[in-house]
């Protein structure tokens, strides 16, 4: 199982070179970097658009693509490379390729004839047509659409006039061309270019969709035209409010005939415009970058908040909708701003979905590279900020726990191949170019404050900042430690200089490579070691001391570019590659421990925070940024925490921990400081060595809001919470009090007076988020005082009543001094004057803000939001009810609101949400069924008593993980934490396969009898009719096989009665399960261990039933069902009776169109009967597993399920076989209800 996992991403933002690079069909939309293709899709149970995946075979950039007009599955790529992909975006994999296309293609369309056929060009043409199946495959040209006298931009087919098509060509000219008419080429020039050479590209062109002649046609100087392509005349020339605006982009809207909008090329200005008027109807601003690319969705995206049944089409025909424009076009009032969801690139890469209607981003992915991004470093002082450095020549900085970017360089710089955060809280950032030098970036003020040209034009490829004295930087391709600094070059050697002295010669040349050297390292933790990247493909490990190569790291098949020593474990090196994998390396004896195939493209930089030692952040040519966490690779170490183990088990010195063999101990500064804090203290030791441990090895994403809760939860005095705290998932006690001090924060507070930041917000922006944050507690007067202050006197007025009706008439007077100019539909303020509470958090949650529905749920709790009162009548009693009704609401929003974090795969956040409420039942379960064991036992411990039985079930799961060479004792440990743990430490004896001398030393520690007594315990036990008893002694005698006869039996004979339920026979097979690996696999044994494991298959489908686990419940059955056909057994099981029982299933609970029948209600009511838990104290976890990184697209490494032959769509767990692959997930919820291997080997699998 993969040992490094994935937990974020940073997704490539849209390439601004090439114009066809956006494209959007039904629920998703698409867009590329250079080298990969983003695909979003709607998920309809959040209304929200979620990264399903990213398509990357093309090797050179990507220059078209195109989405199949019949089948929203299918789509085509071009590159630069004269490659032509035609994918499956559901399968996610390419299903054609084309390999020549004779030229790069400039533009790409499915052809209007053929499903499977494919139109591009390049250059100057021709038009090539490419059926890629059926008996005509091949490529053909087009027979009149060749010999351009201008190079072609793009071209586009008439939607509905079959064989139509228009080139739009550099020169400002088009070319048309329809079946049975005379071709016309380079026709319809911008009149004030005729009869020049000037050049004016057609930078967009689409036809009329309610027209067979018309086409809208646009010049990056010369505006935008409709035309007439049958007359050859222009019927409007379309005015813009200033000389300077040019048009990037533009885009019909289907669901307004008549309508378009544009995109500006400079400012990012979105403009509406109708056919019937030269000047745009409307124009909002969306960003200070231009535009690059748009495009509009086909459908409105149907909203949840909509009423259950789907809007008929005659109400999307209309051009008319809710908004209405704001007040300096008043005199365009006839027109309304079209319903429709437009897909917007900017030219800084940005890319989102805008909704025109509502005027507001339905999803906004900011600031993303668009190139190789080719170094990445933490920032020393804050472990939550990343900054990358691109060659689109911007450096940016990313929050790590948001995945958004904060900052951005102002750019232009050329390459950027490296950056060097300033020491401490400089916030300023050192930067190496390829053509302009270095520079010193000032974060804050948004500028470059310093350049060094000592190098000429040539290249930096390093540049490293002093940590000890800020006044140094140095640059090269080399890595300083103390006062050397080891350099490597381009003559395939390594050399090591000494700064102390006025020499300029080397102190050590190391030789030894067969190419080029990239990069040095030295070690932070062992004086004297350094590794070294080469293009041979190696890593290798120097001495310095010793003059020698100590170890050579062999395994990539490409140059070695990133390296990274970890800051706390002495031997961990992590390198990149060429060949698009990170591999992690245990340099003792030259190990690869783990090796990861998600970037698809060369990797170069790789970092960690010293605060953070096991979470990495990695970048590579596919533009992306992924976060990584380590910790399962010494997952030993927060054990032996856990189990509160002696300090040498812990921390140790290197020499200890580079033992070969021995188990990771930590040597770094970070755990040093945290056990000097804790030998300060004298309270709360256990609970503080648990949290700060557990912060150190787990990444970002909510660990810290976690622990903050559980203190809260706790007892602990807020004033010791951390400013952090308020910006993350608060306990509700505090919602209110730190929402209403940010509202007065935003009204109070002036506009920063540095830039730099990402939309720094406008004094009105501020009061507008103020008011909101006072409309949502309740505050409703001031809400009123500041909407009024902002001019948007309706909303004051329809909400006032609520704060008496004499204030109302005061505002009434005061409307009179000014008057509104704007009304924007609102339906919040009416629900909150009006008190309805329940309608508002509906309305929230329909639209997939359950944050804010949250806060509504909270306000209402604390009787700050109630309805109106217009009588003196006493309403206490009425209060009591709805502050109940409300309590059962916030749990609702707060349950919603942790499904939608776990969904997208931040099982810790969501665990947050349910502790916000008290919940901690439902908060140990998020983290369970996310796998984030440790932290669960960790959190479990501090909570106490009230989450004992989660804990318990916890250190189990954790206790199995371990029961493998070498950390038995370590499980035996976890058991023993667990207060009833007799029958769990004799499952630990029984499956330990040692000699009969170290299993006898096992059962003495564990508090059993030798295996001797045992064997006589079981004859005893059976003389008694004790069978739970005997089963348990003979598997823990020498013969463990006996155990096997009697507890089937004991199984069979209960399943062939009608009154059996699920919890009278687990108990037994589980046990069972334990019987040692080696005995279970004998060859005497094939009949007792085929009846075994089809015992568990079929118990274990039902426990999945009982759980939730839809996913593997058919394949439990499957497997039952298999196991009984192929092997000779008698077990009062029938394949008829599983198949009846599996319909019934999914007859019953999963959605179909056709309901189940009588027959099926009545044998699905049987399953539950047996199903349902005899102890109703019991813990049962429900709902399925989801990892953190389920939801994260790899690039490169594709495995299909051997339960679905689908893609796996995240972490992957791969069979004893080597080959047969799970989702991980489904491992996890396999395990949990039966213990075997889903290949029926009789080996047990351990995915935990």
């Amino acid at each position: 199982m993969a040992k490094v996992k994935q937990v974020g991403l940073l997704a490539a933002g849209c390439q601004p070179w090439n114009k066809d690079v956006c494209a959007a069909s039904g629920d998703r939309f698409a867009y590329c970097a250079t080298l990969a293709i983003y695909i979003y899709q709607l998920d309809q149970q959040y209304n929200e658009f979620k990264l399903r995946s990213i398509m990357s075979e093309h090797k050179k950039t990507i220059t078209a693509i195109s989405w199949c007009p019949d089948n929203p599955d299918l789509f085509a790529s071009a590159s630069a490379d004269n490659l032509l992909i035609v994918w499956n975006v559901a399968e996610q994999k390419a299903v054609a390729r084309l390999d020549n296309t004779k030229g790069v293609p400039t533009s790409v369309s499915w052809c209007w004839n053929s499903t499977d056929g494919v139109a591009f060009v390049s250059q100057r043409g021709p038009l090539y047509i490419w059926v890629y199946g059926g008996p005509d495959r091949g490529v053909t040209v087009h027979k009149e659409a060749h010999s351009f006298l201008s190079d072609i931009c793009l071209f586009r087919w008439h939607p509905t006039k079959k064989g139509k098509l228009v080139f739009g060509h550099t020169d400002g000219s088009l070319s048309i061309f329809q079946p049975g008419s005379k071709s016309q080429k380079h026709v319809l020039r911008p009149e004030s270019l005729e009869g020049t050479d000037e050049e004016d590209p057609v930078s967009a062109l689409e036809w009329d969709l309610l027209s067979t002649d018309y086409l809208l046609v646009s010049n990056l100087h010369n505006g935008i035209r409709l035309v007439d392509s049958a007359a050859l005349a222009c019927i409007t020339s379309f005015c813009f409010p200033s000389a300077a605006a040019s048009v990037q982009c533009l885009a019909w809207v289907p669901s307004a005939p008549g309508m378009f909008i544009t995109g500006d090329s400079q400012v990012g200005v979105l403009r509406v415009w109708n056919v019937s008027r030269s000047t745009p109807l409307d124009s909002f601003k969306l960003k200070k970058t231009g535009f690059h690319a748009l495009h509009v969705l086909n459908s409105p995206l149907a909203k949840k908040a909509q009423s259950s049944c789907s809007p008929s089409k005659s109400q999307h025909t209309s051009s008319t909708s809710e908004a209405v424009p704001p007040p300096t076009l008043s005199q365009n009032r006839s027109f309304s701003l079209p319903p429709g969801h437009a897909v917007c690139c900017f030219m800084d890469g940005g890319v989102g979905l805008y909704d025109m209607g509502a005027k507001k981003w339905d999803f906004l992915r900011d600031l993303g590279h668009v190139e190789t991004i080719f170094d990445c470093k933490f920032k020393p002082d804050d472990p939550n900020l990343l900054a990358t450095a691109s060659f689109d020549g911007t450096i940016k900085i990313w929050d790590t726990n948001t995945l958004t970017a904060v900052y951005t360089s102002p750019g232009n710089e050329g390459v950027v191949y490296s950056l060097s955060w300033a020491p401490g809280d400089l916030n300023c950032i050192a930067g190496a170019t390829s053509r302009n030098g270095a520079f010193i970036w000032d974060v804050r003020k948004g500028k470059i404050i310093t350049r060094f040209n000592e190098h000429g034009k040539n290249g930096i490829f390093c540049i490293s900042w002093s940590h000890k004295d800020s006044k140094r930087i140095a640059t090269c391709s080399g890595d300083g430690f103390w006062d050397m600094i080891a350099t490597g070059c381009e003559d395939k050697n390594v050399r090591v200089y000494y700064l102390a002295t006025s020499s300029d010669q080397p102190l050590k040349v190391f030789t030894g490579h067969l190419a080029k050297v990239f990069h040095v390292r030295w070690s932070p933790l062992r004086e004297g070691i350094l590794c070294s990247g080469s293009d041979d493909g190696t890593v290798r490990i120097w001495d310095y001391t010793q003059d020698a190569c100590i170890n050579v790291l062999s395994g990539h098949t490409a140059p070695v570019r990133g390296l990274m020593w970890n800051t706390e474990v002495p031997y961990l090196l992590i390198s990149g590659s060429w060949d698009y994998t990170i591999r992690v390396w245990d340099t003792r004896d030259g190990t690869c421990l783990d090796t990861v195939y998600d970037h698809g493209a060369d990797v170069y930089g790789l970092t960690c925070h010293q605060s953070r030692p096991f979470t990495m952040a990695s970048c590579s040519r596919d533009s992306t940024v992924r976060l990584w966490s380590l910790t399962p690779l010494i997952s030993p170490l927060l054990l032996n925490i856990l189990t509160d183990q002696p300090w040498e088990k812990i921390i140790g010195n290197t020499d200890t921990a580079m033992v070969p063999g021995s188990l990771p101990l930590l040597c770094g500064k970070v755990s040093r400081d945290i056990k000097q804090e804790l030998d300060k203290l004298t309270l709360d030791i256990r609970a503080k060595k648990l949290r700060w441990f557990s912060e150190c090895f787990l990444p970002p994403g909510g660990s810290n809001n976690l622990w903050d809760l559980v203190s809260v939860i706790n007892g602990q005095d807020d004033s010791l919470l951390p400013a952090s705290y308020s910006k993350g998932v608060m306990h509700m006690k505090h919602l209110l009090k730190f929402k209403t001090s940010e509202a007065q924060e935003l009204t109070i507070v002036k506009m920063s007076k540095f830039g730099g930041g990402i939309g720094a917000p406008s004094k009105e922006e501020r009061l507008k988020e103020a008011a909101d944050i006072h409309l949502r507690l309740g505050q409703i007067q001031r809400y009123c005082e500041l909407m009024v202050e902002l001019g948007q006197w309706e909303k004051a007025l329809a909400v006032a009543p609520a704060v008496s009706m004499k204030y109302w008439k005061k505002l009434m007077q005061r409307r009179a001094d000014q008057l509104i100019a704007e009304d924007n539909d609102d339906t919040i303020p009416y629900c909150i004057a009006t008190g309805d509470i329940k309608k508002l958090v509906t309305f929230f949650t329909g639209r997939g803000q359950l944050l804010e529905a949250l806060i509504i749920a909270q306000g209402a709790c604390e009787g700050n939001i109630r309805a109106p009162q217009s009588s003196a009548v006493n309403h206490t009693t009425n209060d009591v009810d709805n502050r109940q009704q409300y309590q059962s609401l916030l749990q609702k929003v707060c349950k919603e609101l942790a499904e939608w974090y776990f969904q997208d795969g931040c099982s810790v956040l969501a665990a947050c949400c349910h502790l916000a409420v008290d919940n901690i039942k439902l908060a140990m379960s998020s983290l369970i069924r996310g796998n984030e064991l440790e932290l669960a036992a960790c959190v479990g411990i501090v909570l106490g008593e009230v989450a004992n039985q989660s804990t318990a079930y916890c250190l189990e799961l954790l206790a199995r993980k371990y029961m493998t060479t070498p950390t038995w004792e370590l499980s035996a440990d976890l058991l023993r934490m667990i207060p009833d743990n007799h029958i769990l430490l004799a499952k630990l004896c029984a499956f330990y396969p040692g000699n009969a001398a170290e299993i006898n030393q096992l059962h003495e520690r564990c508090g059993l009898p030798s295996l001797e007594e045992c064997k006589a315990l079981a004859e005893a036990s059976m003389c008694e009719g004790d069978l739970f008893s005997a089963v348990k002694f003979h598997l823990l005698s020498p013969e463990p096989e006996n155990a096997l006869r009697i507890g089937i039996d004991h199984v069979k004979e209960q399943l062939t009665g009608s009154d059996w339920t699920v919890d009278s026979v687990q108990p037994m097979l589980d046990l069972m399960s334990y019987i040692r690996t080696d005995r279970l696999i004998m060859a005497k044994l094939t009949e007792a261990r085929s009846e075994l494991l089809i015992l568990h298959g079929y118990i274990g489908g039902l426990l999945a039933i009982r759980r939730q686990y839809s996913s593997i419940v058919p394949a439990l059955y499957e497997y039952t069902s298999q196991l009984l056909k192929r092997r000779d057994v008698c077990v009062p099981l029938k394949i008829e009776q599983l198949t009846v029982e599996l319909d019934a299933w999914r007859a019953c609970t999963q959605s179909n169109s056709n309901p189940p029948s009588e027959s099926q209600r009545e044998e699905f009511s049987g399953l539950e009967r047996r199903i349902q838990p005899t102890d109703s104290a019991a813990l049962v976890l429900c709902g399925a597993d989801y990892v953190t990184g389920s939801n994260l697209p790899s690039h490169s490494d594709v495995q299909l399920s051997c339960f679905t032959g689908q893609r796996i769509q995240g972490p992957v767990f791969l069979l004893e076989d080597g080959k047969s692959a799970i989702s991980l997930n489904d491992a996890l919820m396999w395990a949990k209800v039966n213990p075997f291997s889903p290949l029926g080997t009789g080996l047990r699998i351990n995915p935990f």
